[in-house]
């Protein structure tokens, strides 16, 4: 069946000589074979993700086309204006697949509204609501290793695709002919009939003002004198994250000289990815160098930020997508409340794998704090609801601990420019209140408890990683473990079981143990491995560490 279908790709005008050229390369060799052809990439609420490549289980223009008709024939059970948006990162063939899809949704007879340079998650989030599209496409891998890409799926309210709509869409593409089934007509015909069409100047500037509006202590950082190294890791984030913080003062910016340009091959770290050290070396010994109060780096579709805060002593420290996302709730609280813009019954929401310190400040502050489902949609669906009951100024912060943060309903997607600049905000008002991000961090723990909080990643590669990763949830479900490194399970929660959580079903496991801990076990939804999510309490942090390394011994195995 596979060697039938490789063959069938041998034989078809593919158009991208890079696609021929592998085609040829791997004439007999039934393992490579296998490997591109035994199955499809398989379209879920994240959208598709792969490899690029030749093969129905790689990242292609037949693969962005087939998903496309896919959305073409949703968007057209649809009514509305008929208008889907596309955005795209720096990666490989990224403009390409984005110009494809448009090619597809205009032979569908469907408008576009495509950015003409490219521009981050945020970005097209805002643009699906404001041209009130029926959809949105962003082309991206996120943080994946350079060899991949993918292609993000948004329903018209700027969130990713629901579940619902993703699986009809699926069930379209399935029916689509991967070669010979999507409609297409070139980017410049799609142009010329006006189907095609560029995102304009005025969403462009709307998008910049919302998140201007948002800032906490409005005009504070322009006389705050803060110092401040960014890198954009070869993505999208340079020309928003730039013009954001030099609207709002901050103009004492070093980029990173060698991250400062889109490349999609991410020549200086091997996961473009803010949460890793080795994504963000470069900056910090530009830090030093130049003695930054701050360095900041966004992911390739810049809706994730990371950040090394300077210490007392010089040194520069990572700071977590936990701490942070605590960090900023503390700081929105208090500023908004001391400016007198917190609005009435405020809500704040974060992923069930976040921080249960975020419940402590939030509780300080008289904030409702909602715990939802891992993936921002699930946070995007919270601002949705109050939307629909007339409250959604109520929001007012929204995290999870993978780098993601939003303030304010304005995009329904995590957001790494509102992050930054109000990152840096924070930043210029501990400075000039002679304090710091990193003492204010000290005080949030010596009044709160000394919590400390991990992610282990298990990898299962190859076509048969997902059915490993089925088989270990599903004994963790028929074995329920009764204690992890001596320390009861006293509570067991199965997300997969909605009548006992009260939110969707999702592959979930959350065990609650004697001392306080928590261990997390979620297969990731994008990558082929299981996710492992330890929140430790301690007198010190070196205790909590130490808990945590204890646990996460014991839980090894369960993965081998």
């Amino acid at each position: 069946m596979y060697q039938d279908e490789y063959k069938r790709w041998l034989e078809a005008d593919l158009i991208d000589c890079d696609l021929k050229s592998e085609l040829l390369r791997i004439e007999g060799d039934d393992e490579a074979i296998k490997d591109r052809f035994a199955v499809a990439l398989a379209f879920g609420t994240a959208g598709l993700r792969g490899t690029l490549g030749a093969g129905t289980n790689r990242m292609n223009i037949w693969v962005v086309r087939q998903a496309t008709q896919g959305i073409a024939d949703w968007v057209k059970t649809q009514g509305g204006t008929q208008t889907v948006a596309i955005s795209y990162d720096s990666r490989l063939k990224g403009y390409t697949f984005a110009k494809d899809a448009a090619g597809v949704l205009a032979a569908n007879g469907i408008n576009v509204r495509i950015y003409d340079e490219l521009m981050p998650v945020p970005a097209l989030s805002f643009a699906t609501r404001y041209y009130n599209c029926n959809a949105g496409i962003m082309v991206t891998a996120s943080h994946n290793p350079a060899r991949y890409n993918g292609y993000k799926a948004y329903g018209p309210d700027g969130c990713q695709m629901t579940d619902d709509a993703a699986a009809i869409v699926y069930d379209a593409i399935q029916k689509t002919d991967i070669l010979t089934g999507a409609k297409y007509m070139s980017f410049a015909e799609g142009v010329e009939k006006g189907l095609i069409r560029f995102v304009g100047e005025d969403c462009k500037e709307a998008l910049y003002e919302a998140i201007e509006a948002r800032q906490v202590r409005p005009g504070l950082a322009k006389d705050a004198g803060l110092k401040l190294v960014y890198s954009p890791l070869n993505g999208t984030g340079l020309v928003p994250v730039t013009r954001v913080l030099k609207d709002i003062g901050i103009t004492d910016i070093t980029i990173v000289p060698e991250q400062e340009y889109p490349n999609g091959y991410f020549t200086t770290c091997p996961y473009p990815n803010p949460e890793i050290f080795e994504a963000l070396e470069k900056g910090l010994a530009l830090a030093k160098e130049v003695g930054a109060d701050l360095m900041l780096a966004t992911d390739p579709d810049a809706d994730r930020v990371g950040i090394a805060m300077k210490c007392p002593d010089g040194s520069y420290e990572l700071v977590s997508g936990n701490e942070m996302g605590v960090l900023l709730l503390d700081y929105i609280c208090a500023g908004r409340i001391e400016k007198g813009t917190m609005p009435k019954n405020p809500v704040a929401v974060m992923s069930i794998v976040s921080t249960p310190l975020a419940d402590k400040v939030a509780e300080h502050y008289g904030v409702e704090l909602r715990h939802v489902l891992t993936g921002f949609k699930w946070i995007g669906d919270q601002i949705a609801q109050l939307e629909e009951a007339g409250e959604v100024d109520r929001f007012i912060f929204g995290f999870e601990e993978s780098y993601g943060y939003l303030a304010g309903p304005y995009v329904r997607d995590k957001d790494a420019v509102i992050g930054s600049m109000l990152i840096c905000e924070m930043a210029a008002y501990y400075r000039s209140i002679g304090s710091s991000i990193k003492q204010r961090l000290e005080e949030i723990y010596s009044e709160y408890g000394r919590y400390f909080n991990s992610v282990d990643s298990y990898e299962f590669p190859g076509l048969t990683g997902m059915d490993k990763m089925a088989g270990i949830m599903k004994d963790l479900r028929t074995n329920q473990p009764e204690a992890f490194a001596g320390k009861a399970v006293v509570k067991a929660t199965d997300y997969a079981k909605p009548e006992e959580t009260g939110l969707p079903k999702a592959n979930v496991l959350i065990y609650k143990l004697d001392d306080g801990s928590t261990v997390v076990v979620r297969p990731s939804g994008t990558e082929p491995k299981i996710k492992a999510y330890y929140t430790t309490l301690g007198s010190s942090l070196e205790e909590a560490k130490s808990v945590k390394e204890e646990l996460a011994n014991a839980v090894k195995p369960l993965f081998a």
